[in-house]
């Protein structure tokens, strides 16, 4: 991953980094996917900013990040778990396992720092930024490679 200044300033005035940035390398080569993936790269960066928010209502700032990113996250795999399905990948129901469980795992965090439990918001965020970028990276490549290889035979048009 890439990390980069983002021109969102604190109140010293010094620049806040993103933690993580959009790569050619990340593309799956289904243009809705790479701009939903994008978009995820966006919210990511937005709910790690909160974390580093030195407002007194950082909670809420948090939790409003967290919830339209799992708001995200559902409507992404969604739409990424129709198009499998349509495409006959053969990986689909591990796909959708994995899938499920970072669902699970974000909901659960969520709860946790809702109930008052330890939790360290900035910790989530990393969490899923190495989750999220290492199912785009490695998981999310190898139907990639199916798609190609359905364009190639000419049994894939366009998606």
């Amino acid at each position: 991953m890439i990390i980069k200044r983002h021109p969102i300033s604190s109140s010293s005035n010094e620049k806040i980094t993103d933690i993580v940035s959009w790569e050619p390398r990340y593309a799956t080569g289904i243009l809705p996917i790479d701009k939903q993936h994008k978009e995820l790269v966006d919210l990511t960066n937005k709910l790690f900013h909160a974390c580093l928010s030195k407002k007194k209502d950082v909670d809420a700032v948090y939790n409003e990040a967290l919830h339209k990113l799992v708001e995200y996250v559902r409507f992404h795999f969604s739409d990424e778990e129709k198009i499998l399905q349509s495409i006959g990948f053969p990986e689909y129901p591990e796909h959708k396992k994995e899938h499920e469980t970072l669902i699970k795992e974000i909901l659960a965090s969520a709860k946790n720092y809702n109930a008052g439990g330890k939790f360290v918001p900035n910790q989530c965020v990393r969490t899923l930024k190495d989750w999220i970028f290492g199912h785009i990276a490695v998981t999310d490549k190898v139907y990639s490679v199916y798609v190609k290889g359905q364009r190639k035979k000419g049994l894939l048009i366009d998606l």
